[in-house]
């Protein structure tokens, strides 16, 4: 274990990080850049002492929970992570759980998509990031809470589920067939991980079809799509769905584009003027 290394590691990615970054406020009177070591020390569900210990190259060689824990927290890229395992003394085994970090460059081409409907999905299914037209496509997730944005339980467990998702029957039914089947490479990668294993078990409680395609431990990827969505406005839109893996993230970039001069053209057109207000919905 390199102390002094693993100390200044530590407060190098402490200070690049913005408060905001992980969901806190920045306050006045804050005198250092990035995090306080309280706060990492509470995002890595650490004692501050403990963390201001590892920041002094005086502390005891860290868990690997408490590696974990800090990855998550610092929001380290896979290459970082496996270096703080190094500075440790522990290698890196497998990654801690899916990464919910979605890179600049693909938060830049969301923007730079204004015609197509995109949206970044997280290895369970979680929604991460959208552009404008996807919260008018689909539906506007800075509404809804985390947890809710999580499509593959949206599928199984919310009320009347598949038409949460929006999609045509045939298509929502697909897409759930789909889901279970990468959930469960999922679940393989990430054996460890607590987030990924509460998922899968209240899938498996809560639905006897996820339980019956769970068991029969499908992981066929699944390739290029036609969906239909029945949106509450506009009406059905069919629509190319295409999957992108972002492959040093394990996430995926979802593609909606529709053919040039068709009916959907026009919908999406119309869509991007609607944007995501409130409007009655014909009865």
């Amino acid at each position: 274990m390199d102390r002094r290394e693993l100390a200044g590691f530590l407060r190098g990615r402490r200070e690049r990080i913005t408060p905001a970054a992980v969901g806190l406020p920045a306050g006045p009177r804050r005198r250092t850049p990035g995090l306080r070591r309280e706060e990492v020390a509470h995002l890595a569900f650490i004692s501050t002492e403990y963390y201001t210990r590892l920041e002094q190259a005086r502390g005891p060689r860290p868990s690997r929970e408490v590696l974990a824990g800090l990855t998550r927290a610092l929001r380290l890229s896979d290459a970082e992570r496996d270096h703080l395992h190094h500075l440790a003394g522990a290698p890196p085994g497998p990654p801690a759980g899916p990464s919910r970090d979605v890179p600049q460059s693909i938060l830049d081409l969301l923007r730079r998509l204004p015609h197509t409907a995109a949206v970044v999905l997280s290895a369970t299914y979680e929604v991460l990031a959208w552009n404008d037209l996807a919260a008018a496509l689909l539906e506007d997730f800075s509404a809804v809470p985390r947890r809710e944005r999580n499509l593959v339980r949206r599928a199984y467990l919310a009320p009347r589920p598949r038409e949460r998702l929006l999609y045509d029957p045939f298509d929502a039914e697909a897409f759930a067939r789909a889901a279970a089947r990468r959930l469960r490479a999922t679940a393989a990668r990430y054996p460890e991980d607590p987030e990924v294993a509460r998922l899968v078990g209240e899938l498996l409680s809560g639905s006897a079809e996820f339980s019956r395609l769970w068991d029969a431990h499908d992981v066929r990827p699944e390739s290029s799509l036609r969906k239909t969505v029945n949106h509450p406005l506009i009406g059905p839109i069919a629509l190319n769905c295409d999957l992108l893996d972002i492959s040093d993230q394990d996430q995926q970039l979802v593609l909606y584009t529709v053919e040039p001069g068709s009916p959907a053209e026009e919908a999406l057109r119309l869509l991007s003027v609607i944007g995501t207000q409130r409007m009655d919905v014909p009865g």
